[in-house]
């Protein structure tokens, strides 16, 4: 006897969601006039399926940019890491320089927050 207690699972993933179209819309093509799901009067596969390549198309195109997005923050981030050496050792250069009167540092670019900072909180 066949188990009364089931699911039928939809794919949350895209693409896998896409081949799963991809199938239904091949199964009721083959099917024709028999196929069950010509009672659909909303959401038709006549008009949907079509539909399928072109969005097959656009989540390859979003994966592909997605890869070269990783790539490039990648290499943005190996250049990141001689710029932040760069600009701590300006800082401390110029918190030398400008020891008396660090607002100066403003002229370079950097903020100076001269706010008190908030005392820590003890945890009891």
């Amino acid at each position: 006897m066949a188990n009364p207690n089931f699911r039928v699972v939809i794919p949350k993933k895209p693409e896998q969601l896409i081949d799963l179209a991809g199938n239904i819309n091949k199964k009721h093509q083959d099917d024709k006039e028999l196929s069950p799901l010509r009672a659909m009067r909303v959401h038709k596969w006549e008009d949907n399926g079509p539909k399928i390549a072109t969005c097959l198309e656009h989540h390859k195109k979003a994966e592909e940019l997605k890869r070269q997005m990783e790539e490039e923050y990648r290499n943005r981030d190996l250049l990141l890491i001689d710029l932040v050496n760069s600009v701590k050792a300006s800082r401390d250069i110029l918190l030398g320089v400008c020891r008396d009167n660090p607002k100066i540092m403003g002229e370079w670019g950097f903020l100076v927050d001269d706010t008190p900072r908030n005392p820590k909180k003890v945890v009891q």
